[in-house]
């Protein structure tokens, strides 16, 4: 018995049914996307908890829409607001010059006053955690291999508050602060749900490295905030570019917005001013530490392949050929040359002046060659730079914290900043301790969020690549630019603390993985009550962790015993 092909098959029209590709992926977890209105697909709508939420909590349905308005950004400061206050509680102890902070505070504090840093004597700190006011800054330039604007934020809270533990520590605390608040605003962009943006900023208020670098005058808290500052630009003007592009979109006669190749191959999208902003931010990323850099090629990327996917979304054929004539070159000079300049400007201190190190160099050692056209500074500020690039790549010298950056995940090799061993009864060891107490600063990240973030990785990428979930690939995004690029250096002197720069997105995704164990949109009340068990098991356990360790973020002394308690893993000892 023949028959011709039917038009449908299950209620679909025979050309909407999964190509065989996808058939065959599916075996692996691969599931097509559903069939969702253009504009919708352009511009997400903001998720809204289920209606049947609110009976439950008493909430009268006249308020539900004045409450989620005031949730968007009151849901954010009250998570910041207790951010701010784990950070700044008893923010000058201890009352040391701890690890780094014995170059940065220093320079910092030369920089703010004279516009360069100057060469300090050997064990001055001691004398500076006396008497600062008696110390005087030296006028001798110091030989520095960082940019300056981590230690003009540094410099801000010792105009501030003087010279002293609080003083170099402030601005940093400001900072962690307000990157917990930006990740809150950032992860509710993203994943559209003020909830889960509150979740991934709470995570990262409770991430004990990201505490302890909140907590520390050392400049890679600084470059975290700009890079995550950098990601959360991108993020708005990737909604805004979308925006645009629907608005240009033509709608039929029963208001549905519908795909146009030539809107989406030949507008221009105009002025962009988060894109400009994100060049900034990059650029202060980049005049902060050098990795910044990579940052800035990850980013430039990422957005140009979304600049890729609005248009074939908007329906154009060739999408890639579209972004390269309208998109690529406009991106380029909002990054790029805006990042450069910044840069610059961020040397101004040294450039204004005479007495900074290298500063002459083209007048003296430097005369002659190819370049003597260029400006004096800038042949001076060039040759510096050589100079800083060949101390990092030459740094392999061997230190007892230094660490792979493949144990960094798990958090195989944490850095102690500080460690006293107080008598029973002396500097806060309580006096009923049957030995000497342990008084440390560990950079140490909370570790059952860290070895969630383990699965949460596993999880992005498998989302990303079978359910090309552009969320997934932003957040892997994050991830590789603060990470992949330290395995280029493995024989370097490198650091756990490094890793600080990608926690927020480790956050986003151990967020998105907490989302996806609540469940999707739709679910039954079981399976929702089953996964807001798990998800709010695990996160409670984290917050615990946190607790736990708390006395070893902040130098508090505790009986040894208790210390050795928590040194779950030997090479944290």
């Amino acid at each position: 018995m023949t028959s011709t092909a039917p038009k449908t098959l299950q209620g679909k029209d025979a050309d909407q049914q999964p190509a065989d590709w996808q058939q065959r992926l599916r075996r692996f977890g691969y599931a097509p996307r559903p069939v969702i209105g253009l504009r919708e697909r352009l511009v997400p709508p903001y998720t809204r908890p289920s209606e049947r939420l609110w009976p439950v909590f008493g909430i009268p349905p006249a308020v539900v829409n004045p409450l989620l308005r005031t949730a968007a950004w009151g849901g954010p400061l009250l998570v910041a607001l207790v951010a701010g206050v784990l950070r700044f509680w008893n923010l000058g102890s201890p009352k040391a010059v701890i690890f780094d902070e014995t170059y940065y505070a220093k320079d910092a504090w030369a920089l703010i006053n004279q516009g360069y840093e100057g060469s300090w004597p050997k064990d001055i700190d001691k004398s500076i955690l006396r008497d600062p006011s008696s110390v005087p800054i030296p006028t001798d330039p110091g030989y520095v291999v960082h940019p300056p604007v981590g230690k003009w934020v540094i410099g801000i809270g010792e105009q501030l508050f003087g010279f002293t533990p609080f003083g170099w520590r402030f601005m940093v605390a400001v900072l962690g602060t307000l990157s917990v608040l930006m990740l809150c605003r950032i992860g509710r962009r993203l994943f559209r749900s003020t909830f889960l943006g509150c979740l991934a900023g709470a995570l990262l208020a409770v991430d004990g490295l990201h505490f302890v670098m909140s907590r520390t005058a050392l400049l890679d808290l600084v470059l975290m905030f700009f890079v995550l500052a950098a990601f959360g630009a991108l993020v708005v003007d990737r909604d805004w570019a979308r925006r645009r592009l629907a608005a240009a979109l033509p709608v039929d006669e029963d208001g549905v917005l519908r795909p146009d190749a030539t809107v989406a191959e030949t507008l221009r999208l105009g002025w962009r001013p988060w894109r400009l902003t994100a060049g900034l931010m990059l650029g202060l990323a980049a005049a902060t530490k050098w990795n910044g850099l990579y940052v800035m090629a990850a980013f430039g990327l990422l957005t140009v392949l979304w600049d890729a996917g609005a248009r074939r979304t908007a329906g154009a054929v060739q999408p890639y050929r579209a972004v390269l004539k309208k998109d690529l070159v406009p991106a380029f000079v909002s990054t790029v040359p805006v990042a450069i300049a910044t840069y610059i400007a961020s040397w101004t201190g040294w450039i204004v002046t005479d007495k900074g190190y290298f500063r002459d160099w083209a007048g003296t050692a430097g005369k002659g060659g190819s370049f003597t056209w260029l400006p004096d500074w800038l042949r001076s500020l060039w040759h510096y730079e050589t100079e800083v690039y060949q101390f990092h790549v030459n740094l392999t010298s061997g230190h007892t914290y230094q660490s792979n950056p493949w144990s960094w995940i798990v958090l195989g090799r944490p850095v102690s900043y500080y460690y006293e061993s107080p008598s029973a009864g002396v500097g806060g060891c309580p006096s009923d301790a049957a030995d000497k107490c342990a008084s440390e600063v560990l950079a140490l990240g909370t570790p059952l969020l860290w070895w969630a973030a383990c699965f949460a990785i596993a999880y992005i990428l498998w989302r990303w690549l079978f359910r090309r979930d552009w969320r997934a690939g932003a957040i892997a995004c994050g991830i590789a630019a603060g990470w992949v690029p330290w395995f280029f250096y493995q024989e370097r002197t490198i650091f756990l603390f490094y890793a600080v720069v990608f926690v927020p997105f480790l956050c986003l995704a151990v967020a998105m993985m907490l989302g996806a164990i609540l469940g999707p949109p739709g679910s039954d009340e079981r399976r929702r009550a089953i996964g807001a068990i798990g998800a709010g098991v695990l996160v409670l356990l984290i917050i615990w962790n946190f607790i736990y360790f708390h006395p070893l973020y902040t130098g508090t002394p505790i009986p040894v015993e208790d210390w050795r308690n928590r040194m779950w893993l030997d090479t944290w000892v």
